[in-house]
């Protein structure tokens, strides 16, 4: 006799009431945790009205903020796609000594707190640089402080898809002549794409958030190196929540749409495939 029959349980009642049950624990949970606050910070942006957010994303030293922090996680973000992939098979598909501790390294930009990175980043390349090398207060060392906490994401969602990816599918296109540039963009890249578009989205996403490596490499110039969530500390510092609660919105839709995109992306790709 098996258990639901030992208990009085039908198997379809009782997957039904366990998958409503945690569906309403993961909805309740994201929407305290997640869902909730965003609304808040939207509904707190349009307290006084269209205007007012517009004028509070247009000012000359918002506007300069954002168009930075975009262009910058923009270019971050591509670079991460190419060198991300290039690391990511290097770790993959080379052995040399020292592998393992790069791979345990490339990890550190999630695990140290984003102020203590941008520490570091000041006294390699600050103005007393051992390196000779001065990027402090311009905008070449903000891109720096995005490239090293956005870092992981390309390489870890590349990785797993190479140590899957089938090798007999290699070896059968070589052996049929195909050159290695061949098989990797006929093979190997369609495989990646969805895993590499998903790690250059969410560098992205991370990038134009960020604040704490940013705000010491930087030095805060309004109009030449003050980052988005920079700005919108010091609305805040300068009681103005609701002018920090629009710049707040933009990023946050900024954000949607690059997912949005990615999602779209990745099931255009999957019907092609």
């Amino acid at each position: 006799m098996s258990v639901d029959a030992a208990v009085g349980v039908r198997p379809s009642r009782r997957l039904a009431g366990g998958t409503a049950a945690g569906l309403g624990t993961a909805v309740l949970y994201l929407s305290l945790i997640v869902l909730i606050p965003l609304a808040a910070v939207v509904w707190r942006s349009a307290d006084e009205g269209p205007g007012y957010f517009w004028r509070s994303v247009t000012t000359p030293d918002a506007w300069s903020a954002l168009t930075l922090t975009i262009g910058a996680s923009a270019l971050v973000a591509l670079v991460n796609l190419v060198m991300g992939t290039l690391i990511a098979w290097v770790l993959v598909r080379d052995r040399f000594p020292g592998r393992a501790v790069l791979d345990t390294i490339i990890d550190l930009p999630f695990a140290l707190p984003t102020i203590v990175a941008g520490l570091v980043l000041l006294a390699l390349y600050g103005p007393q640089s051992p390196l000779g090398i001065n990027l402090a207060y311009s905008r070449a060392g903000v891109v720096l402080a995005l490239m090293f906490v956005t870092l992981p994401f390309v390489v870890r969602t590349v990785q797993p898809v190479l140590l899957e990816l089938d090798a007999e599918m290699e070896q059968a296109a070589a052996s049929l002549g195909a050159r290695p540039f061949q098989t990797f963009r006929r093979i190997i890249l369609p495989n990646l794409l969805p895993a590499m578009l998903s790690g250059t989205a969410l560098a992205f996403t991370r990038a134009i958030a960020e604040f704490g490596s940013t705000v010491l490499i930087s030095g805060n110039l309004p109009f030449k190196t003050q980052v988005a969530a920079v700005n919108l500390f010091s609305q805040i510092e300068g009681d103005n929540m609701t002018g920090a609660a629009a710049i707040a919105t933009v990023l946050l839709v900024v954000a949607l749409v690059a997912l949005i995109a990615l999602d779209v992306l990745q099931r255009w790709g999957s019907r092609r495939g």
